[in-house]
């Protein structure tokens, strides 16, 4: 039990990092402009890392494999949205369906391959 409350707080502190950048009008100053050009890339990556973080949390806490990739994908979506409503209303910043398309896909990326690495052999959750 004590591994799936570590899980849950790195989701949760994730999360947190996730939700402090959104709220900065400039979150990541020192990356070139270019970078931004890919903004659905980079929700995509973000996202995935939260999906692969949750199924992990959800296996160690005991749900079935099909159960934790699904609610994995539907948390970080539903995260992802409740993100893009903030950014909503942070100056500088913009509310796009498309962002939480890309962070959908990349949280259900990321959960598949979480989910992927967590059934090779000698892996445990």
């Amino acid at each position: 039990m004590r591994r799936a409350a570590w899980a849950f707080a790195t989701v949760l502190a994730y999360a947190a990092v996730i939700f402090a950048l959104s709220g900065q009008s400039d979150p990541l100053p020192f990356l070139p402009r270019e970078i931004f050009l890919q903004d659905k890339l980079l929700h995509g990556a973000e996202y995935a890392v939260l999906g692969g973080l949750l199924v992990h949390a959800l296996r160690l806490a005991g749900l079935r494999p099909g159960v934790a990739l699904v609610s994995a994908v539907v948390i970080a979506s539903a995260f992802g949205a409740t993100d893009e409503l903030h950014q909503s209303f942070v100056p500088g910043r913009s509310s796009e369906v498309s962002d939480w398309v890309a962070d959908t896909l990349g949280a259900t990326v990321g959960a598949v391959l979480a989910s992927a690495a967590l059934r090779l052999p000698g892996r445990a959750g």
